[in-house]
């Protein structure tokens, strides 16, 4: 069978192609209508759920600082553990619609300015109890206290007013908001017995999992929790996330079949991997992002000259070559890609500019000693190469820049969000006003690059009520560019999720919202042996 139907199958068996579509297309290749149907219905009864078994993932990106605090969650080992054992209101599926969740119904005002949610009855808690909307206000409500550090401050801020009512939950809002469904997606929001205060870290929710064994930056094991409500996911009796950050022995475990799952595989090592028997890469592009991050608040940085020379100091395309490896896309210095929906692609492409970049570097008036990247490679895969290549380039336009490699253990409480000038990723949002509102609207948590407008500030919360698509377009992209040239973001490439399974896992689905299926590749996936 050619390696073209046997893509065909697979899609089509896991609901991402209908099955007229692959009959026609299969009939491109020589299959006869008949033999397509066969062929269909097998692959359809071979990717029917299996119960029972332990299944691992062996992931970069934990350690020994992590928390079960959902409001705490950064890097990728945290991001994956709460969405294990945690449930949210809804989530957002790979097609990017609403997966209604711990919410079964969401209505709201002809304004967007009030939304209801109807909470799902019979929602068990891991501790037995049942989940209210009174858990639900309770846990939006911590999040907004901002000594919570919660990365989601900067969403749930908007909402003035929060009630529950019997089954229903009312948020009004501020201003108004057409995306607000898709901000409780946010994977920091789990629902937690009373919100969570005073256990904020004790691993209680309602999703598929239990904790089990919590060892922040060696493992986390988690138990089936046998009166979850959603019969169609939860497919193992155990799973389990074994951290091992470094990338060769991450690949080995694999191969080896200690672990049936990895995340980020080093785009170096993809075509040997390729070869290799009973792997199967996985890659999808989506909205992840690697950058270099300045804060616009500490010096040098508080100087838009410095920071200009700085952008156009970066060879994108050359990062994109040999970072990704092809796998991805050129970044323009601003956090939106082609992936979200009133992206504006006429905005001019930002180039590696030598000269430009030392005219600018001259005219910020920098006392020219070193300017130190803070860099570990965990920050993502390639961090170290690129913050070499970017030390490369800018030094070819005059500019010192100098690398500190730090540790990955700690790199996330210790030197992201807290060092002037660092290596960084985002795994991106499902809409703009999430991405935005998450990390460049002044007043969020995870304002990383101390980015404050006043301007860029009154465009986003008017974007959120602007219901002409056209009209909200044009203000994205007015915040788009200012961002781009007055930010402190440097954005050179949008990278691909490029992530590794062995063979034997079924349910595998692509998913361009975050890595490893948004982090619910353990929650849905089994084993077929």
């Amino acid at each position: 069978m050619s390696n073209e139907l046997n893509y065909l199958l697979s899609r089509a068996a896991k609901g991402l192609m209908s099955r007229r579509e692959f009959v026609g297309r299969a009939g491109a290749l020589g299959v006869s209508a008949a033999m397509a149907s066969t062929l269909l219905s097998s692959a359809a009864r071979a990717e029917e759920p299996k119960k029972g078994g332990l299944l691992r993932a062996g992931m970069q990106g934990g350690e020994s600082t992590n928390s079960l605090d959902p409001a705490l969650a950064a890097s990728e080992v945290p991001f994956a553990v709460n969405r294990t054992w945690g449930e949210t209101l809804v989530d957002v599926s790979a097609t990017g619609q609403i997966d209604y969740r711990i919410a079964e119904e969401i209505s709201s005002s002809a304004d967007a300015t009030e939304w209801k949610f109807k909470i799902r009855a019979g929602v068990e808690f891991h501790d037995g109890k049942t989940l209210t909307a009174d858990d639900v206000v309770a846990t939006l409500k911590r999040h907004t206290d901002e000594k919570s550090q919660s990365g989601a401050l900067g969403i749930v801020q908007g909402i003035s007013e929060m009630k529950a009512e019997g089954d229903m939950v009312t948020l009004k809002l501020a201003a108004a908001n057409a995306d607000l469904p898709f901000l409780m997606a946010d994977y920091h929001l789990i629902i937690q017995p009373g919100g969570g205060v005073g256990a904020e870290a004790a691993g209680i929710g309602a999703g598929p999992y239990k904790v089990v064994t919590n060892e922040p930056g060696v493992r986390h094991t988690f138990e089936k929790h046998a009166n979850y409500f959603d019969s169609t996911i939860g497919h193992a009796d155990q799973v389990e996330i074994i951290v091992i950050n470094d990338n060769t022995a991450r690949t080995a475990a694999l191969q080896a079949g200690q672990v049936h799952m990895i995340n980020r595989v080093d785009p170096k090592i993809i075509e040997l991997l390729k070869g290799a028997p009973g792997i199967s890469i996985e890659a999808v592009a989506g909205r992840g992002h690697y950058v270099f991050i300045m804060e616009c608040n500490q010096a040098p940085f508080d100087n838009n000259d410095l920071r200009m020379a700085l952008k156009l100091a970066i060879n994108r395309q050359e990062m994109v070559d040999k970072i990704l490896g092809g796998l991805g896309s050129r970044g323009n210095d601003f956090p939106i890609n082609a992936a979200y929906p009133l992206f504006d692609d006429t905005i001019a492409q930002r180039e590696y500019d030598a000269a430009k970049a030392a005219e600018f570097y001259k005219k910020s008036g920098h006392d020219g000693s070193p300017i130190v990247l803070q860099v570990a490679a965990g920050a993502f895969p390639g961090a170290i190469e690129a913050a070499q290549l970017f030390q490369q380039s800018a030094n070819a336009a005059g500019i010192p820049l100098e690398i500190k490699r730090e540790p990955d253990d700690g790199y996330w409480s210790n030197v992201w969000n807290v060092a002037p000038f660092c290596a960084s990723y985002w795994g991106g949002r499902p809409v703009q006003d999430q991405m935005y509102s998450t990390a460049y609207l002044s007043t969020a948590d995870w304002n990383d690059t101390k980015f404050k407008d006043a301007h860029f500030d009154e465009l986003l919360i008017a974007a959120r009520g602007e219901l002409d698509e056209t009209k909200r377009k044009a203000m994205y992209s007015e915040m788009a560019n200012i961002l781009r040239d007055t930010g402190g973001l440097i954005c050179p490439m949008f990278n691909d999720f490029v992530e590794a399974r062995r063979e034997e896992v079924g349910g595998w689905t692509p998913n361009g919202n975050g890595e490893v299926m948004d982090g619910r590749g353990l929650v849905k996936c089994w084993l077929n042996a």
